[in-house]
């Protein structure tokens, strides 16, 4: 069988008469995703990148390298031979290492870039950059970035991927009887997954869980969160952004206020309850932080509050919180905040219940299987030690010298001369895009290996055709699924496109060590070598000429019986023989090592605090809108957004925005109207859409549009792309985990002049 593994699952290659090659649905994937059967779609599309490019400015400026970047994003490109381009790349690399130290490289990539395990982007750039000497790194992601960094300190660092939090789909439909989640279930991200998977279940886990009488709360600015499901019904509870963490200290307040916690399990199983439950008390600052008190910051009624609060605690509940919840300022704060409600109740550690983060959010959160454990690209040892994390970008090429906190360190930023970028799109997942540009100018050379001209590659300096997934052999696979694909070329890459690993190779040959790279293996011989790696582990899998024949292999394929997943349940039931990993080994309400980092955005304990832009905020007066910026529904960020589900999804060739009809009126506004949206960091359009589904003083703008900036004199650039993040702050959720923040963003918006 030819398949091809993609982000959104695996698809069947079939071909008409003329050899012509399409994608259909997986045959064993009962809700196979439409958006990645459309790769085909870029194949030939005319953003493509055919041939090496060089910026003008750049080459001719090679003399002065303190101003080769003034003009990146504004300047022309010629096209050059691979030979020349090899030689430039290596020149540069060896430049900048032997002149100012391989801390100077900024490795920049993103995992994001293909679902294939060996033609992984960012391991080939790492690979090649670890063998060249070294790099400044990255640490964590914009997806998980937050909760990567707080929940090793509240129960412990087995606990830090989503995957491992979530109780399964089927103990929650057994066991439990209330599932609050907020945020609530955007079905569209469980058709995604960081290595593909060969079966979409998310939807009908939930749907079983509804079925089977789970009654189900979800809590969320935006009714578009609350999906329809066969066999039951979901509650819905509007509430301002960024406010969850107020409503789960109110829920937490009541419980210990009303005799309503399990105190035997709290001394069992948590440290630090006492300093938490004095500040809910109000005792250090004379506000108790109960119903009364979270309603009028949350918009949700205090009844309301008090009543979920109660149900939570008498029967078996699971409280869920969707990942964008901790891509806002204090992200920390409404995940600890959950852990904390989870632990007062006494539901941690039960079948089905106590806390999950991302149901929904990616495929794999809450499903019952056996993951998958294999080898990944080996990638070396990295000698440097600088690093950020992910989010700060901007920092580190525009504060050279300057330093940062970060989980209880300093970072000191190294001074970056050269930007090399592998599989990701930073000009649609960062942060305030002006800011990012600016920056971005600031360092010597950029060099982005890109199939398509994305902004990143308009905003490079050497540019080299990468292949498409679709375009190579491979094997798709999570670690975090069961499924293995056999991912097998649909058709060649351009003539002078080449693979990652191609690309590295023949640079990696101009510098003297292409033997090191490669390990004198063709790709075949690396796609055999990290399957036998899955056989080590999973000695049931079929062989690798029969895996490749057949074209993919699962755990327990074709077994009715799931492998029930239930958090924590080994440490509950025995604190002291299987503690946490955690300093007290156990559920750290209040957490001295945090508490010891003196960071003011981040206290010892789950804490409300303001972010600087919401609803409650005096820059209301300015910027009444509080923006939302969701991963969409017919892309990935900002892959397949020249595809056609992307393209379909727009409104004369513009982003759709969504609005509350009471805010258009108060605007003079009409359905259909391209709009300006404006702050003080940025403008980009869209086309207008009015909906009482998203609640009134919040605008909804998914992210990933590619951006497209046109200057108008001295003011800001007008993103006529329509990504959100021309808008949004590069403030970090706090000092602890100094991850993104998008979703705390304030705006207006106006009709956009002709």
């Amino acid at each position: 069988m030819h398949l091809f593994g993609t982000h959104f699952g695996t698809y069947e290659v079939v071909r008409d008469g003329s050899g012509q090659a399409a994608l259909q649905g997986f045959g064993l994937d009962p809700q196979p995703s439409p958006v990645g059967a459309a790769y085909l779609d870029l194949k030939d599309h005319p953003a493509r990148v055919l041939y090496p490019m060089v910026r003008k400015g750049w080459l001719a400026a090679r003399e002065n390298p303190e101003g080769r970047g003034r003009d990146r994003g504004r300047d022309e490109f010629i096209r050059i031979s691979w030979d020349e381009a090899a030689a430039l790349v290596a020149g540069e690399v060896e430049r900048v290492r032997t002149v100012h130290s391989n801390a100077a490289i900024f490795g920049g990539s993103y995992g994001w870039a293909s679902a294939g395990r060996f033609h992984h982007a960012q391991g080939q750039l790492k690979r090649f950059l670890n063998l060249a000497g070294g790099f400044t790194s990255a640490v964590n992601t914009y997806s998980f970035g937050a909760a990567a960094v707080i929940l090793p300190h509240v129960i412990g660092p087995r606990f830090k991927f989503a995957t491992d939090v979530a109780p399964s789909w089927d103990q929650i439909a057994a066991h439990a009887k209330l599932l609050i989640s907020f945020g609530g279930f955007r079905l569209s991200n469980a058709q995604v997954e960081a290595g593909g998977t060969g079966q979409h279940r998310s939807e009908r886990g939930l749907a079983a869980a509804a079925a089977a009488g789970v009654r189900i709360v979800v809590v969320s600015p935006v009714r578009a969160d609350v999906p329809d499901l066969p066999g039951g019904t979901i509650d819905y509870i509007a509430i301002r952004p960024n406010t969850d963490t107020a409503m789960l200290l109110a829920m937490a307040q009541t419980l210990l206020a009303e005799g309503l916690a399990d105190r035997a399990f709290l001394t069992r199983c948590t440290v630090g309850l006492a300093p938490f439950e004095a500040y809910l008390a109000g005792e250090s600052d004379g506000v108790v932080k109960d119903a009364d008190w979270a309603a009028e910051i949350c918009g949700v009624p205090a009844a309301t509050i008090r009543d979920l609060a109660c149900a939570f605690a008498s029967e078996p509940a699971l409280v869920n919180a969707a990942w964008s919840l901790q891509r806002a300022r204090f992200g920390e704060q409404p995940y600890w905040a959950a852990i904390a409600l989870a632990a007062i109740a006494g539901h941690a550690g039960r079948p089905g219940c106590g806390i999950a983060f991302g149901l929904t959010s990616v495929s794999t959160v809450g499903q019952p299987i056996r993951r998958l454990r294999g080898p990944a690209f080996d990638q070396g040892r990295n000698p440097v030690e600088s690093f950020i994390p992910v989010a700060r970008i901007t920092e580190l090429l525009s504060q050279p010298g300057g330093s940062l906190d970060y989980d209880g360190r300093r970072l000191v930023l190294p001074d970056i001369r050269l930007v090399w970028w592998a599989g990701g799109n930073p000009f649609h997942h960062h942060q305030d895009l002006a800011g990012l540009t600016e920056a971005w100018r600031r360092p010597e050379t950029v060099i982005v290996n890109e199939p398509m001209w994305t902004a990143t590659a308009r905003h490079a300096d050497i540019v080299l055709p990468a292949s498409f997934p679709f375009e190579r052999d491979d094997i798709a696979a999570s670690s975090r699924d069961n499924w293995l694909i056999a991912s097998r070329q649909v058709c060649a890459p351009p003539d002078e496109v080449l693979s990652d690993h191609q690309i590295m190779a023949r640079i990696a040959r101009e510098m003297g060590f292409e033997h090191a790279f490669t390990g004198g293996r063709e790709p075949r011989e690396w796609l055999r070598r990290m399957y036998d790696g899955y056989r080590t582990a999973h000695a049931e899998l079929p062989d690798f000429e029969a895996f490749w024949a057949r074209g993919y292999a699962a755990l327990d394929e074709g077994e009715a019986a799931p492998a029930p997943v239930t958090p924590l349940a080994d440490f509950v039931a025995d604190p002291v023989g299987k503690p946490l990993e955690t300093p007290s080994g156990r559920i750290e309400i209040t957490s001295a090592v945090i508490a010891g980092f003196g960071y003011d955005d981040c206290p010892g304990h789950p804490t409300w605090l303001a972010p600087e832009e919401w609803l409650g905020s005096p820059l209301v007066q300015r910027y009444p809108l509080h923006l939302l910026s969701p991963q969409p529904a017919h892309r990935l960020h900002s892959q397949l957004e020249l595809a056609g589900p992307s393209q379909g999804a727009k409104r004369d060739g513009y982003e759709v925005v969504l609005l509350h009809p009471a805010e258009a009126i108060k605007r003079d506004l009409r359905d259909g109207d391209t709009v300006e949206l404006f702050n003080d960091r940025g403008r980009c359009l869209a086309a207008l859409k009015l909906t009482i589904d998203v609640a009134p003083g919040v605008a909804v703008l998914p992210t990933g549009a590619w951006y497209d900036p046109v200057g108008d004199g001295g003011a800001l650039p007008l993103d006529r792309g329509g990504n959100p993040n021309s808008l949004t702050s590069s403030m970090p959720t706090s000092r602890l985990a100094q991850a993104t923040a998008p979703n705390s963003c304030l705006i207006e918006i106006k009709r956009a002049v002709a």
